[in-house]
């Protein structure tokens, strides 16, 4: 099996699926037993939990049956296999059974990598399948979800998905196939929230989101429900204060910069340049200042400094909300 598998063999001898991203790492495996049983309805999958393969039955798994059908023999955290299991793979793999697939679930990284070198050696089709750490990986996934399903969705949609949901794959990709099943034509950021709005990991935005243009009553409400449900109050200070310092940012950059190198200038992903370019309406410098006081006081006060957490935090957003609005001088 010396020569490389095509990515889009997915019948190839050998799969190793690389990563620590669950979501990604089961679907890269049912890919590979959805074709196996396209070709073949009566394939015989073996899926083996961590720790499953032991010595010696590997040659079990692999023996052709009686009817010849096909097989699929997933292994598990495979960085995780026992020595002896290690070597028989490899020696398995120089010599693969026809019509045996075998797909290798592996962390990556250090522990149990000569066995993912040896597999590659061996011309193994790759997947990859990295942790999505931040929040434009996160962004680009939602967007793809949708195109997989062959929707249209807003990227201010996509956007209010991923702050109302949080960082679980599986939530959001179970989100997007809700929308797209209750939802007719575009889904934009209104749909989302109709359906989303009240979710805890979400509302310290949604107050600051509110607050810095404005709108007082709303942000107050949201506010009251995110301690409700348990939003910590300091994550709701940073929120706040993240907003105020976005817009302070932005109005002290170049105006003349194009938004791809302003978006790097500022570090901010370009959907978060436009959507604070919209928030900056009715800000001044004065207003940033004021508002950017207001947090710090209601910081120490949820920090121990005040009897009455909620109550400071209420001001700060009012505090917010009238800043925006401060003055004659906008930027």
């Amino acid at each position: 099996m010396a020569r490389k598998s095509a990515p889009d063999d997915l019948l190839a001898p050998l799969t190793l699926v690389v990563g620590q991203e669950e979501l990604l790492l089961d679907r890269a495996v049912a890919a590979v037993v959805t074709a196996a049983r396209a070709a073949d309805p009566d394939t015989d999958v073996r899926d083996l939990a961590p720790g499953a393969l032991q010595p010696g039955s590997l040659a079990e798994l692999t023996t052709p049956s009686l009817f010849a059908e096909r097989k699929v023999i997933v292994v598990r955290a495979a960085q995780d296999l026992a020595a002896d299991s290690v070597k028989e793979l490899k020696a398995y793999l120089d010599a693969p059974v026809e019509e045996v697939i075998v797909v290798l679930v592996h962390a990556g990284g250090a522990k149990g990598k000569g066995l993912l070198d040896a597999g590659r050696k061996l011309g193994g089709r790759e997947v990859a399948c990295p942790k999505l750490a931040k929040a434009a990986e996160k962004l680009a996934f939602v967007k793809g979800e949708f195109r997989t399903l062959g929707r249209t969705a807003t990227p201010e949609a996509c956007q209010a998905l991923l702050d109302a949901l949080g960082s679980d794959l599986r939530e959001l990709a179970a989100a997007c196939s809700q929308l797209t099943a209750d939802v007719e034509g575009t889904i934009d950021e209104t749909v989302v929230a109709r359906y989303y709005s009240g979710r805890a990991e979400a509302t310290g935005f949604e107050v600051a989101d509110l607050a810095v243009t404005g709108r007082a009553a709303e942000a107050l409400e949201r506010l009251r429900w995110a301690l409700a449900v348990g939003q910590p109050p300091t994550g709701i200070t940073y929120a706040l204060a993240s907003g105020v310092r976005s817009i302070g940012r932005l109005a002290s950059a170049g105006r003349n910069m194009r938004p791809g190198d302003l978006a790097r200038e500022l570090g901010m992903p370009p959907w978060k340049v436009d959507r604070v370019r919209q928030q900056m309406r009715g800000w001044t410098g004065d207003g940033v200042a004021a508002a950017l006081t207001a947090i710090a006081q209601a910081d120490a006060a949820v920090k121990g400094g005040s009897d009455d957490p909620a109550y400071a935090l209420e001001r700060a957003v009012v505090a917010v909300a009238k800043a925006s609005r401060a003055g004659a001088r906008p930027y």
